[in-house]
């Protein structure tokens, strides 16, 4: 029997992760493990969590990770789930909402595919508004079309299939390709574009599933302004900013 894993990294999240966390409690398939890396939150993020585990329908796991950065929480967190018996590995963000079948759709893309899973990129319902969503999705078609056009994406320096935008904050992998590639990259961010990269360099068992929703946050648009959010999806990374706001 296939074991799966869903991994969080976590920072500075007591106001959002109870979201993520009930919604995860609403999924159709609960035959997973949580595992929230956290990521040296000072606030009430682990306490939350914990708290969580005592009442969750699976089973809740916590560590912490005390280098800074999404890629180190990931690493960290995958790599202590295949560790602990995961052979199928999911990943949302503290402040995502997965749609209640979100982990079904995951599984059933892993089985599928055996390989890399990319889910469809959308924002939440419940920020910003009309306009911001807009906003959010005019990013992202921008981000995703400068990767595709990007000459360092070609085909031609290596890679077996060609680039589509990889939402980090909604994927699935099997833990044998995970380690495969080397994992994810630690530093810098973003990190989301490299990784992609070196599984399309490995295999082509790689897979968009558009019924795989986690809705995204759009409060990046808030914390770094439209210039600046517009800067990260063009792969510049955060600028001078010392934290990524997940």
């Amino acid at each position: 029997m296939t074991e799966l894993w869903v991994v969080i990294p976590a920072y500075q999240e007591q106001a959002r992760i109870p979201g993520v966390l009930a919604a995860l409690a609403g999924q159709h398939d609960r035959d997973f493990t949580l595992l929230v890396v956290d990521n040296g939150s000072t606030d009430r993020t682990v306490e939350l969590v914990r708290a969580f585990g005592t009442v969750a329908p699976f089973p809740v796991e916590v560590v912490l990770e005390p280098e800074k950065g999404v890629g180190s929480a990931v690493d960290t967190g995958f790599r202590y789930a295949i560790a602990h018996g995961a052979s199928l590995l999911a990943r949302t963000d503290a402040d995502c909402l997965p749609r209640p079948d979100w982990t079904a759709q995951a599984r059933a893309g892993l089985l599928e595919s055996g390989g890399l899973v990319c889910g469809r990129v959308l924002a939440r319902a419940d920020e910003h508004g009309p306009v911001g969503r807009a906003v959010f999705r005019t990013l992202v078609v921008l981000g995703a079309t400068f990767g595709r056009l990007r000459p360092a994406h070609r085909r031609r320096h290596g890679y077996l299939v060609p680039y589509r935008m990889h939402a980090g904050n909604n994927m699935a992998i099997t833990a044998r390709l995970y380690l495969a590639v080397g994992g994810m990259p630690r530093r810098p961010a973003p990190t989301d574009r490299m990784f992609i990269n070196r599984v399309r360099r490995h295999t082509t068992a790689i897979v968009h599933r558009r019924g795989m929703i986690s809705r995204n946050s759009t409060r990046r648009i808030r914390a770094y302004g439209v210039v600046g959010t517009a800067r990260w999806y063009l792969e510049r990374g955060a600028g001078a900013r010392a934290v990524d706001p997940r």
